[in-house]
């Protein structure tokens, strides 16, 4: 009886575990990027001027977020196909890092975060710069960034030490 009831309890935490997630994109990208490859590796290496078309249903979602000069962008790399290599190299070189230790767009979950330069916003479209997002990318989420909230001091950073 004890063996059955370990396993009921099983059966509902990899249920719960293993759900499927839905995401819905709140809008998209507009950008001068069209195609995978010569793309800026990072925002902060990036001038590239573009802007977040946000979709009407969440406009009302925009109210007082003209008023940050940085944001967050969750994105999804929606020309990113599934499965990935769990290992892979950089532009840094022919060493390869697993895919938790680098920040390639090619990964299990193709999820990408970029903080953007907030230009303006014109109802439901913000103009941004430090574009590294190509054209027509879903964004799943928008955040105001918040140096004290968002900025951490730090002595390690891995096998990128002396690379930057």
């Amino acid at each position: 009886m004890m063996g059955i009831k370990i396993i009921g309890h099983l059966v509902l935490y990899l249920a719960r575990v293993m759900k499927k997630i839905e995401l819905q994109p709140i809008g998209r990208i507009h950008s001068p990027l069209k195609t995978l490859g010569g793309n800026p590796v990072q925002p902060n290496f990036s001038d590239v001027e573009g802007s977040i078309e946000v979709f009407e249903e969440f406009a009302e979602g925009l109210k007082d977020l003209e008023g940050f000069e940085y944001i967050t962008c969750i994105s999804y790399f929606h020309l990113v196909r599934t499965p990935v290599p769990l290992q892979s190299t950089t532009h840094w070189g022919n060493v390869k890092h697993g895919i938790f230790a680098i920040r390639s767009p090619w990964r299990p979950n193709p999820i990408g975060v970029s903080i953007l330069k907030l230009l303006s916003i014109n109802k439901n479209i913000l103009r941004v710069k430090n574009l590294d997002l190509i054209d027509q990318t879903p964004v799943l989420d928008l955040k105001p960034f918040v140096p004290s909230f968002d900025n951490r001091e730090t002595e390690r950073i891995g096998w990128m030490n002396g690379k930057l």
